[in-house]
């Protein structure tokens, strides 16, 4: 089934585009922000798990979902589930699933990524290899051939067990939406896109508030602020995988959701959005990485020691990922650090402070103690969104 589609295919692929259920993972303790994105974008929402959330829309929703999510690290095409406590149970459930409707005869076809908790089945590699088998079982079936040449479109696979339950998906990101495309030149421990977006959006700031990220590194909170503040789509400078599958997606799907986003920018809005580092390199860094982005206009980035921090102006939002102690050298300088945070921040009038970090005592040397702490997974490594609130600042008159 190379080249063109023969008439029956072509109904079947109409068929598979039409509602179906897509999974977007995401950070575990976030997704509350993803799920209110796509009831923004406007679809429905079927089910939130513990990082990932299950939605219902069709092929414009795809492509839609991968350029303007900005918490999502993927969307996936739930294409079937089945429970299986043994590899026969696994392999059966996975041959049942119509792969021909999705993956062409000279598709590149594999499991990229398999997930178990709680399950009977627990090696990765044993659950990436069965699949395989079964895929393969299935489609030498469909197709007639007892070797596939795999030179087409590449359809990785992810699976997730839970409790014995098989879910599978087709992935059709590719690289993690987290890639916005802009950041060229990173930290040494820097915060992903994704994440910082979704730590932004759980605050009240917006656009046209004062922020400030006093530990900038590669510039990804301000970088990441100004694209909200300016309605800037994550995914509308990049490609997706799904780009190749021109038996499944209308080319002109991909140019509308690109064309929307090109129309939503707002470049009018008045932003004072800024990064400072101790480190020039940093800053420097920063600075491309915001050009890349297209918002070096919005930022303002400068050397500038913690110690060194204050604003003239009322209400503004310290949003920031201090270190943590990565490197056992660096866990001598945590206390005094976060002190010097906790008074500066103390200074400045009537403002509120994010602070992400896995250092335990943060808010010991801060000073206080937060008004919210949300348990956050950044990987595999633990760490605590604390929360100070600032006041409210009064409501503006219309002139």
């Amino acid at each position: 089934m190379t080249g063109k589609i023969d008439r029956k295919s072509a109904k079947l692929y109409n068929n598979v585009m039409g509602k179906m259920n897509f999974i977007a993972p995401c950070h575990f303790g976030l997704e509350t922000v993803l799920k209110r994105e796509i009831t923004d974008l406007g679809y429905e929402v079927s089910l939130v798990e513990d990082g990932r959330v299950t939605f219902v829309g069709d092929e414009d929703a795809l492509c839609r979902a991968n350029v303007f999510l900005r918490t999502a690290e993927r969307v996936l095409i739930k294409v079937g589930s089945f429970h299986a406590e043994t590899f026969e149970e696994l392999f059966q459930g996975t041959r049942s699933i119509a792969w021909e409707e999705y993956i062409p005869a000279d598709g590149k076809f594999w499991v990229a990524k398999a997930a178990s908790i709680k399950s009977r089945l627990f090696s990765p590699s044993d659950i990436q290899s069965i699949m395989k088998k079964a895929m393969v079982e299935r489609l030498k079936a469909v197709y007639h051939k007892e070797w596939f040449p795999e030179s087409g479109a590449s359809f990785p696979v992810r699976v997730f067990l839970m409790k014995d339950e098989v879910v599978v998906g087709l992935d059709t990101t590719g690289e993690s939406l987290h890639k916005r495309g802009y950041r060229k030149l990173t930290a040494k421990a820097p915060i992903a896109e994704n994440l910082a977006a979704a730590l932004l959006m759980l605050t009240p700031w917006r656009g046209d508030r004062i922020l400030v990220d006093p530990f900038c590194g590669s510039g990804t909170f301000p970088i990441e602020a100004a694209m909200i503040a300016a309605n800037m789509a994550p995914g509308a400078n990049r490609s997706f995988l799904a780009e190749e599958w021109s038996h499944l997606i209308q080319r002109k799907s991909w140019y509308r959701a690109v064309d929307e986003a090109d129309a939503g920018i707002d470049r009018s809005i008045s932003t004072d959005i800024q990064g400072y580092d101790i480190d020039d390199k940093m800053v420097a860094i920063s600075r491309e990485n915001a050009r890349l982005a297209g918002v070096e206009e919005m930022i303002h980035f400068q050397r500038r020691d913690v110690a060194q921090l204050r604003h003239p102006k009322k209400y503004g939002f310290l949003i920031t990922n201090p270190p943590y102690g990565e490197r056992l050298e660096d866990k001598k300088t945590l206390p005094d650090l976060y002190r010097v945070l906790g008074e500066r921040y103390q200074a400045l009038d009537s403002w509120s402070m994010y602070v992400i970090s896995a250092y335990e005592q943060a808010e010991q040397y801060i000073g206080r103690k937060a008004d919210k702490n949300r348990k956050i997974y950044n990987g595999m490594m633990k760490t605590y969104y604390y929360q100070f609130m600032g006041p409210k600042p009064p409501k503006r008159r219309h002139e």
